[in-house]
């Protein structure tokens, strides 16, 4: 039964641990993208996994029991409305005339320059 215990904390832990790491990358990632676009678009992405593998690992920690159910309700509503939410607020943004990210023209000659030698 010990064996049983550890292979589920085990599985909790790494669990856990994926999900903080899709959210650090995210983050990073954040940071590092052009416009409100794309950096919405990966926060999108990024948040509902990590969240995801985080509610799952809580649920293998927990074993089957009551809170182990509440964690599957927060995890189906999680799974609805983040994406939902980023499209809404991408949408809007859309509407109110925010401009796409264009790569500069000085970037744009060098890759045509690159590409006739």
């Amino acid at each position: 039964m010990e064996l049983l215990a550890t292979i589920q904390e085990i599985a909790a832990v790494v669990l856990m641990l994926g999900g903080v790491g899709f959210m650090l990358i995210g983050s990073i990632g954040i940071n590092t993208l052009p416009d409100f676009y794309t950096r919405c678009h990966a926060s999108g992405k990024v948040d509902t996994l990590g969240i995801v593998l985080l509610l799952m690992g809580m649920m293998v920690h927990q074993g089957p029991n009551l809170n182990s159910l509440k964690l599957v309700l927060v995890l189906c509503f999680v799974l609805v409305t983040s994406p939902v939410a980023t499209h809404f607020l991408m949408r809007r943004a859309f509407i109110a005339g925010f401009k796409f990210w264009s790569r500069p023209e000085a970037d744009k000659e060098k890759d045509d320059a690159a590409l006739a030698d």
